[in-house]
């Protein structure tokens, strides 16, 4: 056998091995959260609400013509209370501005009095099943574990088209 056949299938197993090794475990957490969404009724956990109040500086939510200063608001209820996940709704109206962040087992919904400034936030987590559940079908994820996925149906693929190889 000639020298550069030697080395394409030595990298060719070794590419195989640690792509299949990557494999493993993208398909155990997947056949695990298949089973876990499958029978949520089993896997349930206990939800976990808090709420809070507050209020935020009215030349924010009062500018006059349905204006807000958006950014201005979502920060701050950021800062104010470790608010996570990305904004998927932001609505104004006449008298009030509701935020509705979320993420994978997470959820937060702020109510803001456009005079007065003040709000009410609710948060909501449902715990670690919830966000692997969240992950596994790429709900409130975001781009990057998108991402992740379509490299992972890539790599499985992959991993298929050479296994008998």
């Amino acid at each position: 056998m000639h020298a550069w056949k030697r080395r394409l299938a030595k990298y060719s197993r070794w590419l195989h091995i640690y792509a299949s090794m990557t494999s493993f475990v993208i398909v155990f957490f997947f056949a695990v959260t298949g089973w876990t969404l499958n029978h949520a009724e089993r896997f349930s956990g206990r939800e976990r609400t808090t709420k809070a109040a507050g209020a935020l500086d009215t030349r924010w939510t009062n500018t006059g013509a349905g204006d807000v200063a958006r950014l201005d608001v979502v920060e701050a209820l950021r800062r104010a209370h470790h608010v996570s996940g990305a904004v998927t709704d932001f609505r104004i109206d006449e008298d009030q501005v509701s935020v509705t962040f979320k993420g994978p087992g997470y959820s937060a919904d702020a109510f803001i009095d456009r005079r007065t400034g003040k709000y009410e936030l609710t948060e909501s987590r449902l715990g670690v099943v919830a966000i692997a559940n969240d992950l596994h079908k790429g709900r409130d994820t975001g781009a990057v574990w998108k991402t992740v996925i379509d490299v992972s149906a890539g790599l499985l693929t992959f991993i298929s088209l050479t296994a008998s190889s």
